[in-house]
This record gives structure tokens, C-alpha cells and sequence, in this order.
């Protein structure tokens, strides 16, 4: 990406499954880094879950982002293997679009994001937001996962005794950075266990 300061380029999305803070702390955790140019796609149902978990306003979510898509906008520079991508995270990702994502459904720009992303073997995070799962989103999570995609649920690491929600969704968001390939997040390395004589 000569043309521009950034070192690389990450695309997330935002989709209408609860858990819209780990998109959003996603977001906050790139742009600290400074080196990693943001677009950013938000489905209609992400917009609602986003207004019901919590108080920011879209001017605000948006304004994280270096470039903001319309997932109607199919022909968008995120929908083409020539653009110099790192790899996609959706988070959270709805098992709607769990579903296009394994079926190959390029219906709106989130899921030709994420297509193009497994078709260039570059890195594609999704974190599926739903519990208990039945046999469709299990068998879209294995699709998923054959076709190149890494499957990362939001289960909080509670061994590091987080004392508030942001420790709990910070932690699990540099995860998912790290798993595009990004070093240096900040992330509390695992020490193991202490011994107890």
C-alpha cells in the first residue's frame, strides 16, 4: 500500500449478533497501532445490535475507521483480491452470515469480503456470537474452517480474573488480532499454572 502511511490493510465487520463490543474494542485496538489502515462494513442488523449495546453514536463508530462501506456495495475495494488486504475479522458474526460465508453467498459486501479473503488464502476471523448451537451453525463452522477460516467464539479467558467487561472483551479482541498475524497487541501471555507445595 505504497500510496498510503499505512503498513497494511484490515477490514472488520459488524453483524447482528450480540456481542457488538468486541467489534467495536477491535477497532480501537487497530487504530491504537497506528500502522493498520480500518475499513470498517456494518450490516442493518449490526446498526441495531450496536444501538442496543451501547451508548456511542454511528458518527462515533465510524469515525474509528479509516474507510467505511455500505454492505450493499458489492463492487467495493474490499470485494477484490487485488486489494492488498491482511485479512478480515466479522465480530460478531451473526449464523446468518456464518451461513453465506460457508455457502459462498456473496449477497452483500460483508460475505464477498470474506469470500475473497478464503479465496486469496488470507486470514479470516469470525467470531459467531450464538449458544446453545445446532447442527447447521456447527456444520457451517466446520465448512468454515475447511475452507481456510479460523472459528474463534468469544469465550472469555476468565483464568486471568478480569474485574470489569472491557478487561473481559479486550482480552478476547487482541486475540482475535493476533490470530490475523499482528503482533504486539498487549495481550497477557499465559504463564501457567503456579506450583502449590
Amino acid at each position: 500500500m505504497s500510496s498510503t502511511p499505512f503498513q497494511q490493510a484490515v477490514t472488520v465487520a459488524i453483524t447482528g449478533a450480540s456481542g457488538a463490543l468486541y467489534g467495536l474494542k477491535i477497532l480501537d485496538l487497530l487504530r491504537q497501532r497506528g500502522d493498520t489502515e480500518i475499513h470498517l462494513v456494518v450490516s442493518s442488523s449490526g446498526w441495531l445490535t450496536i444501538a442496543s449495546e451501547s451508548d456511542l453514536s454511528k458518527e462515533t463508530i465510524e469515525a474509528k475507521a479509516h474507510v467505511v462501506h455500505s454492505p450493499k456495495q458489492v463492487g467495493n475495494c474490499i470485494a477484490s483480491g487485488s486489494f492488498p488486504s491482511l485479512g478480515m475479522i466479522i465480530a460478531p458474526c451473526s449464523m446468518h452470515t456464518l451461513a453465506a460465508v460457508a455457502h459462498g453467498l456473496s449477497d452483500n459486501l460483508i460475505a464477498r469480503a470474506a469470500d475473497v479473503t478464503l479465496k486469496e488464502r488470507r486470514r479470516l476471523v469470525l467470531m459467531p456470537r450464538e449458544t446453545p448451537l445446532n447442527l447447521a451453525h456447527l456444520r457451517n463452522m466446520v465448512a468454515v474452517t475447511e475452507m481456510g477460516g479460523i472459528v474463534m467464539p468469544p469465550v472469555p479467558a476468565l483464568y486471568q480474573r478480569p474485574d470489569t467487561i472491557d478487561a473481559l472483551v479486550t482480552h478476547t479482541a487482541q486475540h482475535a488480532i493476533e490470530l490475523l498475524g499482528l503482533p504486539n497487541v498487549g495481550r497477557t501471555v499465559w504463564q501457567g499454572l503456579g506450583s502449590k507445595a
